[in-house]
């Protein structure tokens, strides 16, 4: 059989690094299905998607209310965070009410399609923003030019070693809002490979996610690589909350989430049509 050659696409960070490496080492079968795994930031992978160049990739749940008629959500390889997620931070300790002292102020956001953006316009639609990219925002802000960032990826540990303060974690402010994790990124596939072709790239994704977590060690070593200056115990701590039970499958609160998420941000104005969200699982 011709193997299918698969261009997968996700971000160079230790998470992502974590859940893909037993496919990109080889570690699981994947039959006559070979990925070429690609890498960029979230924002630009956003925008790829958009295009629709990106047959399988990581992407925003945010982006993917302006996907969902080309790429099917897979039910595996989700980001969330249970009571965290991305963390806006400033240079003076926070206030008695960060999100009202937010209003009118400037904050360097890591993407306008990121739904750590999208968070932050639930939050305070009044807040100004600039983008800036994802790795340079806390050096940004500790500059003086903006007055706050927001931060994913590996910034959300390591904030208080340039002296920044925690004024708000979008995950936790989401959390007592709905009661709910804050669903951050998913994987997608294009609906145009065909219903049994995404199936299997379904199945290829959690196998790889859960051989991940049955041999973390490994797993662990190889997302080192990735994590971009932290040191073993936080590459450890980091991979710990963004891949967890939600990433083997969203599981009914993790698909709620999504759906209330997406629900809010329509309600808001902040995207530009309701959403219906289908999650496309390994066992069908």
């Amino acid at each position: 059989m011709t193997p299918r050659t698969i261009h997968l696409a996700h971000s160079p960070d230790a998470d992502d690094a974590f859940m893909f490496w037993a496919m990109a080492a080889g570690r699981i079968d994947t039959q006559d299905r070979r990925y070429v795994h690609e890498l960029a930031d979230i924002e630009t992978l956003n925008r790829r998607a958009l295009a629709g160049e990106l047959e399988v990739t990581a992407v925003s749940i945010h982006a993917y209310a302006q996907l969902a008629d080309r790429y099917a959500l897979l039910a595996h390889g989700a980001s969330i965070g249970d009571r965290y997620g991305p963390r806006l931070v400033a240079r003076e300790p926070p206030p008695a009410d960060p999100r009202r002292a937010l209003a009118g102020r400037l904050v360097a956001v890591p993407g306008e399609l990121t739904t750590a953006f999208l968070t932050l316009q639930l939050y305070q639609p009044a807040a100004r923003h600039e983008v800036v990219p994802f790795d340079l925002i806390e050096e940004h802000v500790a500059a003086g030019r903006a007055d706050a960032g927001l931060l994913i990826h590996e910034g959300q540990l390591t904030f208080a070693d340039r002296g920044l303060h925690l004024w708000a974690d979008m995950g936790e402010w989401w959390n007592a809002e709905t009661g709910l994790p804050l669903p951050l990124g998913g994987n997608v596939v294009r609906r145009d490979l065909g219903d049994a072709l995404i199936r299997a790239v379904a199945r290829d994704l959690k196998a790889s996610i859960e051989y991940g977590l049955a041999h973390r060690d490994e797993a662990l070593a190889h997302a080192r690589g990735f994590s971009r200056g932290l040191d073993a115990a936080r590459t450890d701590r980091f991979v710990g909350m963004y891949v967890n039970a939600y990433t083997i499958d969203y599981g009914a609160s993790g698909r709620r989430a999504v759906t209330e998420l997406l629900d809010r941000a329509h309600r808001a104005g902040l995207i530009p049509a309701p959403v219906s969200v289908t999650f496309v699982s390994a066992g069908g």
